[in-house]
């Protein structure tokens, strides 16, 4: 699955298209499939989201796992204060990202 990542360009947060717009939660993540590059387009150029890309991801029983680690961290927040984590980390841990 091909899932859509970038960053909110009022907040500077990490957001994951969800299929209509952007959400904080990875969870909440849709799979874009070929329709990344045109999702990506608009979407930038509508001024929503920055540095848009598309990754590649598996779904499971907690949502989207990105397939590589950068990402795993980008949608759980940073490791090195999990008090500014996403609230998904409660529910998915740490475990998740390694």
């Amino acid at each position: 699955m091909k899932i859509l990542t970038g960053n909110d360009l009022k907040t500077g947060a990490v957001v994951w298209w969800d299929g209509q717009g952007w959400s904080i939660h990875i969870t909440e993540a849709v799979d874009a499939g070929e329709n990344a590059e045109s999702i990506i387009a608009t979407e930038s150029a509508a001024r929503r989201v920055n540095a848009a890309y598309a990754i590649d991801a598996e779904q499971t029983e907690d949502g989207p796992r990105p397939a590589h680690i950068k990402d795993r961290v980008r949608a759980l927040g940073p490791t090195v204060r999990p008090d500014l984590a996403v609230p998904a980390v409660e529910r998915v841990g740490w475990d998740w990202v390694i």
